[in-house]
């Protein structure tokens, strides 16, 4: 799991590697929990937390530039 100062250090194209890496991650967890290999369900949802967190920092750049 990543903190959110850990995320805002990160430039803009690492940010946009590292949402592509987060996001084949969640599609390899919920295809191992689709066929019941999934050890820690959990996971899931600490993924999403992530891809959340790192959305909602792109945004906040985003605007910040067009203020």
């Amino acid at each position: 799991m990543m903190k959110a100062t850990e995320i805002r250090e990160l430039s803009a194209e690492e940010l946009a590697v590292k949402l592509t890496d987060l996001k084949k991650d969640l599609f390899n967890l919920r295809l191992q929990h689709a066929t019941n290999q999934l050890d820690n369900p959990t996971r899931i949802a600490e993924v999403k937390r992530d891809i959340a967190r790192v959305n909602t920092i792109l945004r906040e750049r985003e605007l910040s530039e067009q203020a």
